[in-house]
């Protein structure tokens, strides 16, 4: 005869026992699933199976999401409410189906709710792992970087020239369309070196030449700007504009994402007093050793974990947390290291 499985709801089951008698071993163990048979699965050994597979990565989730809550109760709504909005989002893209499956199939998640639940304690576990970064800046750093990196907005204007390539070309003719477009900015260049009012002259030619809708009009104006100021695609400019001096423009040619560029720098403020950038000094160099050390990371919520004063009991899982961190930092130091000898 074919052994037939009821499996029973474990929770409902335990706690109202939804109308039936709850089945017991011989030894009094209470459990969770019968056979016909009158074979059983326990309690206990339901609860192994869990502990030994899945419950450690759990337990971990349940207890940051206690400690970070209590750390930073003023970041819990605008997480949740981020949380929700990109699940609806990728709802929206996915539709609900393919979203729950790609969830399932690639990233292990059970549920919609479950990733939601993952989201929101990443970031906030994001949040007290910058914090971390940022505690392990000296004084001493914040000022050397102060001196070294920290300088006046300066006002630039820039003349942006773009290669016209297209898909459907050769990688010999867009190298061509690169090289004709670099002549181009080269050749106001040397325009403006034979001009006796630079700055007039290149206000002109940003309106003329300039591939930049934007800013041509008012001859290519930027503004003022500093690190971060306008973007990524601009920290060469930054740079370039850095290295000059007041009334004068770049003789070389300025390569970003965005084309060629030759740039104007008309004048540069004083620089903020060190108290008015502190903290944003800190925050960057903070991030710094976030990224040149991948292990803080783990080391953060590590310590968090211990000022909280969590102590697991059950000793084995206590024994897979233990091997769980160790394994990771190493696994985070073969990383650093394979990239580093790269």
């Amino acid at each position: 005869m074919k052994k037939k499985a009821i499996i029973l709801g474990a929770c409902t089951l335990l706690l109202c026992g939804c109308g039936k008698t709850i089945p017991t071993l011989s030894n009094g163990e209470e459990a969770v699933v019968s056979f016909s048979n009158g074979d059983k699965i326990s309690v206990n050994e339901l609860y192994q199976e869990i502990k030994d597979n899945y419950a450690l990565q759990a337990l971990i989730q349940m207890v940051d999401k206690k400690i970070l809550e209590s750390e930073y109760p003023d970041e819990v709504q605008n997480n949740k409410e981020s949380a929700e909005s990109t699940v609806k989002a990728m709802i929206s893209q996915y539709g609900e189906d393919s979203f729950l499956q790609m969830l399932q199939s690639y990233y292990g998640y059970s549920s919609i709710e479950a990733y939601q639940k993952s989201y929101y304690i990443n970031a906030m576990q994001n949040i007290a792992i910058k914090d971390y970064g940022k505690s392990k800046v000296t004084d001493k750093e914040i000022e050397k970087y102060y001196k070294e990196s920290i300088f006046g907005d300066i006002l630039v204007d820039h003349i942006l020239i773009t290669a016209d390539t297209t898909d459907s070309m050769s990688a010999d003719e867009k190298t061509a369309a690169e090289n004709k477009a670099k002549e181009q900015v080269q050749s106001i260049i040397d325009e403006l070196k034979k001009s006796d009012n630079a700055k007039d002259r290149f206000k002109e030619l940003a309106k003329e030449r300039s591939k930049d809708e934007s800013t041509k009009e008012n001859g290519g104006s930027l503004g003022y700007i500093n690190d971060g100021t306008l973007g990524a695609q601009y920290d060469e400019i930054v740079k370039a504009a850095n290295a000059l001096k007041d009334n004068s423009f770049s003789t070389e040619v300025i390569t970003t994402e965005l084309g060629y560029h030759v740039i104007f720098r008309e004048e540069q403020k004083e620089k903020a007093p060190l108290d008015d950038v502190k903290e944003s000094i800190r925050e960057t160099l903070g991030q710094k050793k976030l990224d040149e050390d991948n292990t803080m990371s783990v080391t953060a919520m590590t310590e968090l974990r211990k000022k909280y004063g969590v102590d697991i009991i059950d000793s084995e899982i206590q024994k897979q947390y233990g091997n769980y961190i160790a394994n990771t930092i190493s696994s985070l130091e073969n990383q650093k290291n394979s990239n580093t000898t790269k």
